[in-house]
């Protein structure tokens, strides 16, 4: 793109993920030559805009749906989009969700996460409901009846030697499967159960990996570059500016990772103490592997 053309519709991104002002955001594409993710990090360094905002992006309405086996070694998690909630709520939409869910659940070939399944393996396989017809098809058929475009936007299947916990919030627009491993039982499964629901609350941020490790280097390089700039700005003395940086890092760290994160609901203990009580009340070493979480409408 062209410095000089900076077109309505990338002002509009820039004022969604940013929440700045529209003559803020023109003159950051301005001054980043029209690059959207340049210009984001251009105005957190002005302290214009806050932490980039990362719901909320993509207008949709739908379900989403968890399945978990009897033995909670397998869980399955899908999102299936409608263009109204009007749709979202009806009960042969819903019959649709859970079969999708159920094809997934099926799939034992697969184990992980597809964010855009369209790109996956799930599209073609044939329908578990009737096998003359492929997943795509028996979904196009649903977008057919309703009247409006149905998609399956992304899922996840997890299997462990562990357990598997899940939590989907009342409204059914937020779902999360968690992985723990090390062990089963009653203590397992009530672990997983209850970071699943940490973890769907998204407090004080949704974690961005299980510990430090999984964070990646270029999100903590740009959050330490916008640390340094507003410190600068504010007039910090040069010889303070890299503790001070450390210091915000640090605190980066502890929100953004799982098990670093104060628990939802008890605030006085973290993730990582949760699991460590857990480990020893059931006379196993638990561990979180890793987790999905959906949430309706965010990229």
């Amino acid at each position: 793109m062209g410095s000089t053309t900076i077109t309505a519709k990338d002002v509009q991104e820039l004022r969604q993920r940013t929440g700045a002002g529209m003559m803020d955001c023109k003159k950051a594409l301005e001054e980043t030559g029209g690059d959207v993710d340049k210009a984001v990090e251009h105005l957190r360094k002005k302290g214009i805009a806050k932490a980039e905002k990362r719901a909320g992006r993509t207008a949709s309405e739908g379900q989403i749906v968890a399945l978990v086996s009897d033995d909670a070694k397998t869980g399955a998690l899908v999102e299936v989009n409608s263009e109204t909630d009007f749709v979202a709520r009806n009960e042969e939409f819903g019959a649709l969700a859970r079969a999708v869910a159920t094809q997934v659940f099926g799939s034992d070939s697969f184990d992980g996460v597809v964010t855009i399944a369209a790109e996956g393996e799930l599209m073609k396989q044939p329908w578990h409901k009737d096998a003359t017809k492929t997943v795509e098809e028996a979904v196009k058929e649903a977008s057919g009846r309703t009247g409006e475009n149905v998609v399956v936007r992304r899922y996840a299947r997890l299997t462990t030697d562990g357990v598997i916990g899940s939590y989907v919030h009342h409204n059914g627009r937020v779902a999360v499967l968690v992985d723990v491993a090390g062990g089963g039982g009653p203590v397992a499964e009530q672990l997983g159960r209850s970071i699943a629901e940490h973890i769907a609350a998204g407090v004080p941020k949704v974690p961005l990996g299980v510990d430090r490790s999984e964070i990646p280097s270029e999100i903590v390089d740009r959050e330490r570059r916008i640390f340094e700039e507003q410190a600068r700005t504010a007039g910090k003395p040069e010889a303070m500016i890299g503790k001070i940086v450390d210091g915000q890092v640090n605190k980066f760290y502890q929100e953004n990772t799982l098990l670093d994160q104060p628990w939802v609901r008890d605030d006085s203990k973290s993730i990582r103490q949760l699991v460590a009580e857990a480990s020893k009340e059931s006379g196993a070493t638990l561990t979180v592997r890793r987790f999905a979480r959906f949430q309706m409408g965010e990229e």
